[in-house]
């Protein structure tokens, strides 16, 4: 058990469990979960088991632990694998506590760290991300995870050691404001901190994985890289598009004025012939690529002015 001090609980716990061909650790991992909530004395909690379409025996255990223990177990199954992320959404989308855990069923997760985050977010933080500082994997995987997590960092201005990290505690309006797909999963303190979200971060420990194997292949590195030019630009540009497409309609078009100004200088004062050189065409073509991007960029900035008007759904206190 933590040493960490025990925080009041008077709000209810949910647990959110992604589940792909665990079967050898959901039984023990429902178990170290009960272990800790009895040990902080916490009665109100729900452990939601996603199935994400598991192919041996996980469903079938996740079966038994919600007949064993009705009052505090739900299961949920997909009828094929959609992946984490959609795991996680449809898991929000059911539960109700008013803090919810995320952790893998792997068992290299710690539920013994649960009080540390609950601690954490007593410290007024709506998100709080578990970083794996000493992990128990091979280089193949630790490496390319220390390159994205800086990159995810200078990127996104996060500072989080580890995005990876499915040790997760929210309070429930993050889960509800923060809507997942794809492979976004890795960027949850990303979108959160979008909307305003305090985001912070405890040190955890990691556990080597004893049964089963990795879901993740060598494509997970490529696909987390296109994903965060994916929520780097909307998290930053959502709401001022113009900043994002008119800023690269300047650049363009600067770059293209440049070309034809330094053709047309050259042809005053050398008299030499622009009309068939490829660089006059790339000139002419920055140019109206530059314009074409400003004007995309206002076009979506009077969307957006016009979608801000009718609705606006930041407001975080209202009296009377």
């Amino acid at each position: 058990m933590s040493s960490h001090s025990i925080v009041p609980l008077s709000q209810s716990i949910s647990y959110v469990i992604p589940v792909y061909n665990e079967e050898a650790t959901v039984a023990e991992l429902h178990k170290r979960i009960a272990k800790v909530m009895g040990e902080i004395d916490c009665s109100d909690f729900t452990i939601c088991y996603v199935d994400d379409g598991s192919t041996d025996r996980s469903w079938e255990e996740i079966a038994a632990l919600c007949a064993s223990d009705p009052a505090h177990t739900q299961g949920l199954r997909f009828r094929r694998n959609f992946g984490k992320a959609e795991a996680l959404q449809t898991g929000f989308a059911h539960v109700k506590g008013e803090i919810v855990f995320t952790l893998d069923a792997d068992l290299q997760d710690d539920p013994n760290e649960i009080p540390a985050f609950l601690e954490k977010l007593n410290e007024g933080y709506d998100l709080v991300s578990g970083w794996k500082q000493i992990r128990h994997d091979p280089i193949s995987k630790t490496l390319p995870s220390k390159v994205f997590n800086a990159l995810a960092r200078a990127a996104s201005g996060v500072q989080l050691h580890d995005f990876n990290c499915g040790f997760k505690a929210y309070r429930k309006e993050v889960t509800q404001d923060v809507r997942l797909f794809g492979e976004l999963h890795r960027f949850i303190p990303i979108l959160a901190h979008a909307e305003g979200y305090r985001v912070g971060e405890i040190s955890v420990q990691h556990h080597p994985r004893e049964h089963g194997v990795s879901k993740y292949g060598g494509k997970r590195f490529l696909k987390g890289l296109l994903d965060l030019i994916t929520v780097t630009v909307t998290s930053r540009y959502l709401r001022r598009p113009a900043h994002l497409f008119g800023g690269s309609g300047f650049f363009s078009g600067a770059i293209g004025f440049t070309i034809l100004a330094w053709l047309s200088l050259s042809k005053i004062f050398y008299g030499s012939e622009i009309g068939g050189r490829p660089l006059f065409f790339l000139g002419i073509l920055l140019l109206l690529l530059g314009a074409q991007l400003v004007s995309i960029g206002l076009i979506a900035e009077m969307i957006t002015r016009q979608t801000k008007l009718e609705t606006s759904r930041h407001v975080a206190e209202r009296l009377n």
